[in-house]
C-alpha cells in the first residue's frame, strides 16, 4: 500500500496504521464482548471505556469515508473502509440490543440486586428505571386493580408468599460453553455454595473448551480467566 501511496502520503499514511492497528484491537474486545454477553444468562458488567473508544474510531470512521467520498477516492478504497465501519456499527448495536432485551426479562431481579444494577451504564440505570416504572402502571391498571387484594402485588404471587417470587431470574445452572484463556485450578471451578471438589476433579488447559454450568465460571468470566463461546 505505501508503493502506491507516494512520498506526500507516508506520513498520514503510517497515523492510519496505526489507528487501524488499535481499531482491529478494539473492535477483537467488542467481539470478545459481544460473545460473551450474548451466551451468559445473566447481564455482565458494561464495558465503558471499550465502548467510548469503539464508538469514538466509529464517528472518525465515519468522517474518513465522508473523506474519500469527497475526494475521490477509488470506490474500491471507500467500499472496504464502509464495510469494516458497518461491521463495527453492528457488533455494537448487537451488544447494546442483548443488554437491553436482558433488562427487560430481568428488570425487577436487576433492580434489587445492587451487583447487577451496579453493572448497567448510567444510560442503562435511567432506562431500567423509566421503563419498570412504565410497566408497573400498565399492569396495575389494566390487571391488578381487578384482582382481590391479596393478589395486587406486582412482585409476589400474594400476600402470603414470603419471597418475589413472581420476578423473572437468570438461570444461573444453565450450561455453557467456554474457553480457557490461561490455566484453571479444580479449586476455582468449585460451585460457591458448596465444595464439589470429591465430585468434579477437573482442570481447565488454556485453549481448550468446556461445556459447564454458568455458576461454576461466573467468576472465571469476571477475572478474564475465560471466554464464553
Amino acid at each position: 500500500m505505501d508503493s502506491e501511496s507516494g512520498p506526500a502520503d507516508k506520513p498520514s499514511g503510517g497515523a492510519e496504521e496505526l489507528e487501524a492497528l488499535v481499531s482491529t484491537t478494539d473492535v477483537e474486545l467488542l467481539k470478545r464482548a459481544w460473545r460473551n454477553e450474548k451466551a451468559a444468562p445473566e447481564i455482565l458488567r458494561f464495558e465503558t471505556h471499550l465502548i467510548d473508544r469503539v464508538a469514538g474510531q466509529l464517528q472518525l470512521m465515519e468522517e474518513t469515508v465522508d473523506d474519500f467520498v469527497e475526494s475521490g477516492i477509488d470506490p474500491l478504497t471507500v467500499s472496504l473502509y464502509q464495510m469494516d465501519l458497518d461491521r463495527t456499527q453492528f457488533l455494537l448495536r448487537s451488544y447494546l440490543r442483548i443488554r437491553l432485551q436482558k433488562i427487560e426479562k430481568f428488570m425487577f431481579h436487576i433492580l434489587k440486586t445492587n451487583e447487577l444494577h451496579d453493572r448497567l451504564s448510567k444510560q442503562e440505570k435511567n432506562f431500567t428505571r423509566r421503563y419498570s416504572e412504565v410497566i408497573g402502571k400498565h399492569l396495575e391498571e389494566s390487571v391488578l386493580l381487578n384482582l382481590p387484594d391479596n393478589y395486587q402485588s406486582l412482585l409476589r404471587q400474594s400476600t402470603t408468599s414470603e419471597e418475589d417470587d413472581m420476578v423473572p431470574e437468570p438461570q444461573m445452572d444453565a450450561f455453557v460453553v467456554c474457553r480457557a484463556r490461561e490455566y484453571v485450578g479444580p479449586s476455582e471451578l468449585q460451585d460457591s455454595n458448596k465444595s464439589l471438589a470429591t465430585d468434579l476433579l477437573m482442570e481447565m488447559e488454556p485453549g481448550e473448551l468446556f461445556f459447564i454450568p454458568f455458576k461454576r465460571i461466573k467468576k472465571l468470566l469476571e477475572n478474564g480467566k475465560v471466554d464464553l463461546v
